[in-house]
């Protein structure tokens, strides 16, 4: 069984940019967090409508695609 996203794109939301799913918060935000040298909690508290939970599973997502990448090269 294949693991839903927990990340959207419509167009009529931030014209496309990808979201966590129920929330106006670009993906992009947590990635440009992390490389800022911030933590998840700091990621976390800043947009309080992304669970935890949320932010974990789209970080696993991108693991999961990072690694099959890697092993396809």
């Amino acid at each position: 069984m294949k693991q839903s996203s927990v990340v959207h794109c419509d167009p009529d939301i931030l014209g496309g940019t990808p979201v966590f799913v129920g929330t106006r918060v670009p993906v992009q935000a947590l990635i440009d967090y992390i490389e800022g040298g911030h933590s998840l909690e700091t990621f976390l508290d800043d947009f309080p409508t992304v669970s935890r939970d949320i932010a974990v599973a789209a970080l696993e997502q991108a693991k999961v695609h990072l690694l099959a990448d890697a092993r396809a090269a």
